[in-house]
């Protein structure tokens, strides 16, 4: 399974989005592209599709920005990579040479890996991701002493 970059980004730019929930301001894309360490013209791409597929709405003017337009609860991880590009790796070269073997595989391996898949994405939400971060913070932050 591959996913892409643009999704790997989404996924961070709407977790930080989603930290940000309750703060009832817009986050800028020159906020985020700071912070995240994020191209500004390859995140307004990532913006340009959350928003089409509903999950972020945004704010123009100099107080402007994007907001999720639901609670972190609400949105899985699967609708985020699937507004903006999730793909399993098939084989297309069995495909035109030999059909029935890529029927076969398809049968066998790819459609069940993407059922398995597509579960667990939507079980993920992105307050588990939020609990994650933060345990992650916890984690660094304790001090061990000897």
């Amino acid at each position: 399974m591959k996913v892409s970059a643009k999704g790997r980004y989404g996924l961070v730019a709407m977790t930080y989005l989603a930290q940000n929930y309750g703060s009832g301001m817009p986050i800028t894309i020159k906020t985020l592209s700071k912070k995240l360490g994020i191209s500004k013209i390859y995140l307004e791409q990532v913006f340009s599709l959350l928003k089409r597929a509903k999950l972020v709405e945004s704010v123009k003017g100099a107080q402007g920005g994007y907001f999720l337009i639901a609670k972190p609860a609400d949105i899985t991880v699967y609708k985020i990579l699937s507004a903006i590009e999730m793909t399993l790796m098939e084989d297309t070269v069995s495909a035109s040479k030999i059909p029935e073997m890529n029927a076969a595989i398809n049968k066998c391996l790819y459609e069940p890996l993407d059922k398995i898949v597509t579960e667990l994405f939507q079980s993920i939400t992105l307050e588990d991701i939020i609990s994650a971060v933060e345990k992650e913070f916890d984690a660094a932050s304790m001090m061990y002493y000897i």
